[in-house]
């Protein structure tokens, strides 16, 4: 497979009052997706204005970054939520930054859930229906962001909602294609070239080597790169330029 095109995203917003941990603005000038947090792992209302404002005035898509209710674990922590109660906080997030998007004459475009409820809904059949019930209760058809196999997107695509394929330009993947959790040694890849490189061989053969070095096949539509990390925004602009460099148009994914 040889894709000629990819959509670049990444977390942001994800800051709370004076403390801001994302150069919203700088990687907002490079992604064409913003993954927007909603409040439940980082992010409050002033935060989801001024993020949804610059991203409509850039013609970045905006997206619904939800998650579990863990301000102080950052959503990175597991937590057991009975699934009404998951998909109530859901459509919670995603309503409350819809409103911060169309105040700035945009929408909310897609959903993303965010670290441990995104590693959950990989093969938690209950818990991804309710983030599924979740995007349904907001009364629209979003389309949902998330790994490729996932339990999320089978559950999504029941309840006819489209779906989008993801894969990570700095995480180490396992031989079966999940996310190598990020206890582990080596689950984030930290070199900037790897990264780089990675970045390429996923938008052009959806092709990227295993924590063990086998060779897995990953198709997705769009490439997340992570706004937390040292230099994230000069990584952004690397990669973004050497994908255009490689022939790949970075556009957001319809």
């Amino acid at each position: 497979m040889t894709r000629t095109s990819i959509d670049l995203n990444a977390d942001l917003g994800e800051g709370f009052g004076r403390w801001r941990l994302t150069d919203d603005e700088r990687l907002l000038s490079v992604v064409t997706s913003a993954n927007v947090a909603c409040g439940f792992h980082a992010g409050d209302a002033a935060t989801m204005r001024r993020v949804c404002a610059l991203a409509a005035e850039r013609g970045v898509r905006i997206g619904a970054q939800v998650s579990y209710r863990d301000l102080a674990g950052f959503g990175r922590r597991a937590m057991d939520v009975p699934a009404d109660e998951l998909a109530a906080e859901v459509a919670y997030q995603i309503g409350a930054l819809e409103v911060f998007a169309r105040a700035a004459g945009a929408r909310v475009s897609y959903v993303k859930p965010h670290g441990a409820l995104y590693n959950r809904v990989v093969h938690d059949p209950e818990q991804a229906r309710a983030v599924v019930e979740g995007v349904l209760l907001t009364g629209g058809r979003l389309p949902l962001l998330g790994l490729p196999g996932s339990r999320l997107h089978a559950c999504a695509r029941e309840a006819g909602l489209p779906v989008v394929t993801e894969a990570f330009a700095d995480r180490a993947y396992a031989e079966d294609g999940t996310l190598v959790p990020r206890g582990r040694e080596g689950a984030v890849l930290h070199d900037p070239e790897a990264v780089v490189e990675r970045s390429v061989s996923l938008a052009r053969s959806g092709t990227v080597t295993s924590h063990s070095g086998l060779p897995l096949s990953v198709r997705a539509r769009s490439l997340c790169l992570h706004g937390d990390t040292p230099g994230a925004v000069e990584l952004a602009r690397r990669v973004r330029a050497r994908l255009e460099e490689a022939g790949v148009r970075v556009e957001a994914f319809t």
